[in-house]
């Protein structure tokens, strides 16, 4: 195979990946940690929840800065039962007799 051929290869292939968003990249990493990081860049390259959730976990890991107070509250309020009056009362019972 000539390196022109090669080169053209390697163009139209980096061509179709820029075109899905994506781009091929080299790190470098301890080779115990080779199927770690190959795992984590598959699951990142998906476009779902759980891989916007696993980058964010990660950036605030490499980041060194503690998660965020307050997150619990947040999601409370971002409830569909916030306003809805809800009022949350059972009936009083005494229970029942026991002989012991």
């Amino acid at each position: 195979m000539s390196d022109i051929s090669r080169r053209r290869a390697t163009k139209k292939y980096r061509s179709r990946l820029a075109e899905r968003g994506m781009a091929r990249f080299e790190v470098l990493g301890r080779d115990a940690d080779r199927e770690l990081i190959r795992s984590l860049a598959r699951r990142l390259a998906e476009d779902c929840p759980e891989a916007d959730r696993l980058r964010t976990v990660v950036s605030q890991g490499v980041a060194g800065k503690p998660p965020r107070k307050g997150g619990i509250l947040e999601a409370l309020r971002r409830s569909p039962l916030v306003g809805a009056e809800a009022i949350a009362s059972r009936p009083f019972e005494s229970g029942r007799e026991v002989d012991l």
